[in-house]
Order: structure tokens, then sequence, then C-alpha cells
């Protein structure tokens, strides 16, 4: 079992990094084999709606990061983490722009594996955050991994986040719970519910 977590913070080794650390330790403790991947400082292309996704089956940006992840999730991952430090009271919009791509392109490969977020904050907008990350594993038929509250941590400066003693122990038990879930969830062998075709109603008649 293997699971992805996204670093959507362009400080590599920053408060969001030592969160996903948090869970990865508990993940790897339990059997589970985690890579993080970190967005980084770079642009990141945003979706441009082209549909080029929906024939081809990737992205037609081909820039590294976006490849980073199509081959993590086209090698076989059986859960998605995705941690981001708060920006206005909302995720970092270069992560948005990766993840626009990453769900729109990659759903097949995601559906049904169950999925978690993470933020971290200097003092306020967590909550909100956190609301905005989990929308994208609701609408794609993934099962949220919850945890004793909120995934959220507190810290500014590097290493702040790992004196948030409830923000770690939220941390732990994310990674006790995600492994909990998949080794009980095998999506592989036991299958998912049967999918209705896709009903898209217009509200312009």
């Amino acid at each position: 079992m293997k699971v992805l977590l996204i670093n959507g913070s362009p400080r590599e080794h920053g408060n969001t990094f030592r969160a996903l650390s948090e869970v990865a330790t508990t993940l790897n403790a339990e059997g589970v084999e985690t890579e993080i991947v970190s967005i980084g400082k770079g642009a990141v292309q945003g979706c441009v709606a082209c549909g080029w996704c929906g024939r081809e089956g990737r992205c037609t940006y081909r820039d590294a990061l976006y490849n980073k992840v199509l081959d993590v999730v086209r090698n076989g991952i059986d859960g998605l983490i995705v941690g981001s430090p708060v920006y206005y009271g909302g995720p970092n919009g270069s992560l948005c722009a990766l993840l626009d791509r990453v769900f729109y392109s990659l759903g097949n490969d995601l559906r049904f594996k169950p999925g978690a977020s993470v933020v971290v904050c200097r003092r306020g907008g967590a909550s909100a955050a956190f609301d905005r990350l989990n929308k994208y594993f609701t609408m794609m038929n993934m099962p949220l991994v919850t945890s004793q509250y909120w995934n959220m941590a507190y810290g500014q400066t590097p290493g702040q986040v790992e004196r948030d003693e409830e923000g770690m122990q939220t941390m732990r038990t994310l990674g006790r719970n995600m492994a909990w879930m998949l080794k009980r969830l095998n999506v592989a062998e036991d299958g998912h519910p049967t999918l209705e075709p896709r009903i898209a109603t217009s509200f312009i008649r």
C-alpha cells in the first residue's frame, strides 16, 4: 500500500512539510509506504479547460511537477493526502492550479481511493482552506479520512508547528486512520459501487 502526500507549500521543508511528515511517519509505522511531492517555488500552470485530458488521459501541459504527480499516481497509489499553508483564508493558489489539472485529468485513477487534506496557518483561515481542499475529494467519489479534529496545525516560522502538540497528535491520528481505512478498503480487490451515467443539469434554459 502506498499514499502520495502533496506538499502545497513553496517552502519545501517548512511547517506544511513537517505536518505531512508526521502523518507519513505514522503511516510508515503502520506498514504503509509514502512519498511526499513538493510543489516548489516555480510558477504552476493552471487548467485552461481545453479538454485535451478527456481525449488523451493526461494534461496537455507537460511540466515536470504535473508529470511527477502523474507518474506516482499511475504507478499505483492507494490514498492521497494534500497539504497547504493558508493564504488569505484559502489554500496556496499554486497548489489549487495543480490540483485542478490533476483531479480533472486523473479522476479515474483517484476515484474511490481515500483522501485527506492538511492545512497549516499562523492564526486564522484554517477551516476555510480545509473545506476548499476537501471539495476535490468529495467531487471525485473519494472517501474522506478524518481525525480527532479538523486536520490543521499552527505555526509561522519553520519548526513552530512541532510545538502545536494537539496539531501533531491530530496528524498522527490521521495517519493511523488512513492506514486503518486502507487495510479494510481494498479498492483493487473489492471493487467499488456501480456508477450511474453522469447527469449534468444545465440551469440555463
